[in-house]
């Protein structure tokens, strides 16, 4: 899935195939704009999230609307959205629970309330923690429907380093109590790129060092890197997409890829996203070839999108 920015009165959700052909997309109004203040800005992830079947993307109403690859659409469900208010969300795998960060921004921080329930219908309601200060969460996916991730995010930025400005550790908490069972990442190696169903990267403080954990927590492999690297986990976990000097090398392929990858689409093929400037592309890690793609925007998730 590819997304495009959200700081027009629309954006554009697009659903994008191996071959490069966009197989369906939507163009919803874009959720209100939230701050911490004239000072800082609110760190709030693309409003979107994908199932096994589904794309999912939110509305300046707060309406979840839902996106197929053959183009049905529609509104599932509906989060708080007022204000300075933000909903950042998770669909289970099975479109049966959301997971919702409600998140209510000030010069201070964020009030953090982290709830799940179910999709269709609002019932079975939890809420699973609250917090108010520097740090909020943002709901990164789901491990089947018996684990939820959730990521540890600054609450606002004044700008920083490349890692000040995203997930600075994983929680992979209960959905039914919100008890933590594993920590994923953390100061020592903070995550880096998009997390996929065999974990996620890190990278050291010196950023001489990318790891490979999965979601217990534990180092599955290391690779030596030159300064911060864009680094990307295939869904299967064996190989690593690298950016370097805006191409996108692989530790378990021998290939050499001429863009700049964001994702990956499933085990041998890499998307990069693109802007009014670049045209996202697709990669075919096996053969080496680039299919151009008729859309426009950032990695914003795959189908199927559990973790």
């Amino acid at each position: 899935m590819l997304a495009t920015p959200t700081n027009t009165d629309t954006y554009t959700v697009s659903l994008v195939g191996t071959d490069g052909s966009v197989v369906a997309s939507a163009t919803p109004s874009s959720p209100t704009a939230v701050t911490c203040g004239d000072a800082a800005a609110a760190l709030v992830p693309a409003p979107v999230s994908t199932s096994d079947t589904r794309a999912y993307f939110l509305d300046a109403q707060g309406n979840v609307r839902f996106l197929t690859p053959n183009g049905e659409t529609g509104i599932a469900t509906r989060v708080p959205a007022a204000g300075n208010v933000r909903s950042m969300f998770a669909v289970s795998p099975d479109d049966q629970r959301i997971a919702v960060v409600k998140a209510t921004f000030t010069a201070s921080g964020a009030t953090t309330v982290l709830y799940v329930e179910n999709l269709n219908g609002g019932g079975n309601h939890v809420q699973l923690f609250s917090e108010t200060g520097a740090y909020t969460l943002w709901p990164t996916g789901w491990i089947g429907t018996s684990s939820l991730v959730v990521a540890k995010v600054p609450s606002c930025t004044q700008g920083g380093g490349p890692t000040c400005c995203g997930p600075q550790e994983y929680h992979v908490v209960n959905p039914s109590n919100g008890g933590r069972v594993y920590t994923v990442g953390g100061a020592s190696c903070v995550p880096v790129g998009e997390p996929s169903p065999a974990g996620t990267m890190c990278e050291d403080s010196s950023f001489a060092k990318a790891n490979i954990l999965d979601w217990s927590g534990a180092s599955r492999k290391s690779l030596s890197i030159q300064g911060p690297t864009p680094a990307y986990l295939s869904p299967d976990g064996s190989e690593v997409a690298l950016v370097v000097d805006n191409e996108t090398t692989f530790a378990g392929a021998k290939q050499t890829l001429d863009l700049v990858a964001c994702g990956w689409i499933d085990g041998s093929h890499v998307i990069a996203g693109g802007d009014a400037q670049s045209q996202p592309r697709v990669g075919n890690v096996t053969t080496g070839d680039i299919a151009p793609v008729a859309a426009q925007g950032a990695c914003a998730g795959r189908i199927p999108g559990g973790l």
